[in-house]
């Protein structure tokens, strides 16, 4: 079971404004920006992606943060989680942007997502 885990691939954030965002990112702090679409965009922090989508609502805390943990194989981590008891908030799925997920809950009811990358 060790090294099911490969490491924080992604964390997505909801925002009020997008474009402020962008703007504070790109030009403020001086992160590479390497993708965006109408509705999301990724920075390159140190090899690791930090992403924003519309949602959020400025100065509220409830809008956590979506982290993803890359694994080799979400379906086989999703079973040999499930097997030890943890509780997932969604079955493994193909998403429109390559990537296949699950999202489970931590003791505490943190969400995480595991996540690959279709090859």
């Amino acid at each position: 079971m060790r090294g099911l885990i490969k490491k924080v691939n992604n964390i997505t954030f909801a925002v009020s404004n997008l474009k402020e965002t962008i703007n504070f990112y790109e030009n403020i702090l001086g992160l590479k920006k390497t993708g965006e679409w109408s509705t999301y965009v990724i920075f390159d922090v140190g090899g690791m992606e930090l992403a924003f989508e519309p949602g959020g609502k400025k100065g509220r805390k409830e809008d956590a943060p979506d982290v993803f943990l890359l694994v080799d194989d979400v379906d086989e981590a999703y079973k040999k989680l499930k097997a030890k008891g943890v509780k997932f908030a969604t079955e493994p799925k193909d998403q429109y942007w390559g990537g296949r997920t699950a999202a489970f809950l931590d003791p505490d009811e943190n969400m995480f997502i595991l996540v690959h990358f279709k090859k």
